[in-house]
């Protein structure tokens, strides 16, 4: 069977565009797309579902297509490979020489390694190459193993399985050994696979069909899950990354089997693998810090264009307040940072920007919540400069002429009134009582002389009913612990010499002594 199939593999290499077409419209797949295209969907076949029919087919259009070059003043012998050796080469597992195949003249391995890595799909799909997807700045592509291909059911079922196969070059397989470990198990060179809509009007970022799962080989790959909402009615998100494939592939020159399931549910979706590097916060902060700084003379010319006049405008702004403190985790700023296009000159720190992105890319500016993306960075060098020279304030104004002053904050002046009063109930815990009013009219009340030369005021009656009493808290304390000492000391010479005869009060009756 092995013999079989290594001879239908050499019979479909040396077919012409028109036999390629043939053949695949006797078994039902595409015969649109370049030769190429052609090839590799026909030894597809011939390696997954070479059955005695298609064998039969491959055969009759061979001696078919041979009979007439017989038939040639000029015939061009085949020279058909030895069967060992194109087995070795397709399996990539064998270091014996190539031998180029006569007729089209194409050396198969590097058919193989150009188209396979490329192109190599079960079943055939549509090749789109105008999709395009969004560039990430925490991948550096190295290379295209697969391009964005749509993803086309083959039934009218909701759950639908499109499988792909490629191979990786040595260089490829080398890269990935030689990469450093991001976190125990991760390479930092990977082959990630990425899906998005099939939209041609703009560059596309990652989304996920609906009931997604992936299987590498023979085992399954984890798919970033759900982020939980914690509001009521809204939809968990997912987020939709490159996923990565490294740790399940073959790192050789064997061929790898992906098979992508999803839910046909009316939207179509593209699929592309690609080799990438990835990278982390600090690399693209040490990055930013290289290419991305303006220089403090254009800052400071944003600074005049900002605040320069408006003939138009009643209102002149002289200056604007720039707070020091980054928005995103309140702390003073280290890499004072924002994009381009935003309108403002407040800042954001670059290191927790990132940080945040890498765990979460949304690339929003924390300050007016519009796009901010990598490539869009700029270090503020003025306000770099200004925190190196002010380190003891959080804000800073700048002027009309580019300059800057800072802003210190005033202490808090207490705006409490010099004397304090406590409104306590109808009878005080001093001893204080209610007056009535001595005309007998409205509320009134009297004010007696405190020891330290405050006053208490007592109120008097207002309308039948005893009013609050009112009580002086700037009296000194030490006069109050000294009446207390004169009671203490009268108690003890009222028990010693008996109690003392009544005195007779010298204010009108209904007034009280408020001493």
């Amino acid at each position: 069977m092995a013999a079989e199939l290594v001879e239908a593999k050499n019979m479909v290499m040396s077919f012409r565009v028109s036999d390629l077409q043939m053949l695949l419209g006797f078994v039902g797949r595409s015969k649109s797309g370049l030769k190429h295209e052609l090839v590799t969907r026909a030894l597809q076949l011939v390696q997954f579902d070479c059955s005695p029919e298609l064998f039969k087919k491959i055969k009759e259009l061979y001696e078919t297509r041979y009979a007439k070059k017989n038939a040639e003043p000029v015939p061009q012998p085949h020279r058909p490979l030895d069967p060992l050796t194109m087995h070795s080469a397709y399996d990539r597992a064998s270091t014996l020489p190539r031998t180029p195949l006569s007729g089209p003249n194409i050396d198969y391995p590097v058919l193989y390694g150009k188209y396979l890595n490329g192109l190599g799909r079960l079943p055939a799909k549509t090749l789109k190459p105008e999709v395009r997807l969004v560039k990430l700045p925490f991948f550096n592509m190295l290379d295209e193993l697969l391009k964005p291909t749509e993803l086309v059911p083959q039934n009218s079922e909701k759950l639908q399985e499109s499988p792909c196969i490629f191979a990786l070059t040595p260089r490829q397989v080398e890269l990935i050994r030689n990469s450093r470990e991001l976190q125990p198990g991760i390479k930092a060179v990977q082959v990630v696979l990425r899906i998005c809509y099939t939209d041609t009007s703009c560059p596309q970022e990652d989304q996920y069909p609906p009931n997604i799962a992936v299987k590498v080989n023979h085992s399954y790959c984890s798919v970033p899950g759900y982020y939980p909402s914690n509001k009521p009615g809204v939809e968990p998100k997912r987020p939709c990354r490159p996923i990565n494939l490294t740790h399940l592939m073959y790192l050789s020159s064997a061929t790898n089997r992906i098979t992508v399931t999803w839910g046909n549910y009316g939207k179509s979706y593209s699929v592309a693998l690609y080799l990438v590097r990835q990278l982390t916060s600090s690399e693209l902060l040490q990055r930013l810090k290289t290419i991305g700084v303006k220089h403090p003379e254009l800052c400071k010319a944003l600074v005049k264009e900002k605040l320069r006049l408006d003939p138009d405008s009643e209102i002149a702004t002289t200056g604007v307040r720039v707070s020091l403190i980054c928005p995103l985790v309140k702390m003073r700023l280290s890499v004072p940072c924002r994009a381009e296009t935003c309108a403002h000159l407040q800042c954001f720190d670059a290191v927790f920007y990132l940080q945040m992105n890498e765990k979460k890319p949304t690339w929003m500016c924390p300050v007016c919540d519009k796009p901010a993306p990598y490539d869009q960075l700029i270090i503020d060098g003025l306000l770099s400069k200004i925190l190196s020279e002010c380190g003891d304030t959080d804000e800073i104004e700048f002027l009309a002429d580019g300059s800057w002053c800072p802003i210190r904050a005033e202490k808090e002046r207490s705006c409490s009134p010099q004397c304090p009063i406590l409104v306590l109930g109808p009878s005080d815990a001093n001893g204080l009582l209610s007056t009535p009013n001595i005309n007998g009219g409205g509320g009134g009340s009297s004010v007696a002389s405190g020891p330290s030369g405050g006053s208490s005021v007592v109120s008097g009656v207002e309308n039948g009913k005893p009013s609050t009493d009112v009580v002086d808290l700037t009296l000194d304390s030490s006069s109050s612990s000294s009446e207390e000492e004169e009671e203490e000391e009268d108690e003890e010479e009222e028990d010693e010499e008996g109690p003392r005869p009544k005195r007779r009060c010298p204010f009108p009756k209904g007034l009280v002594s408020a001493c």
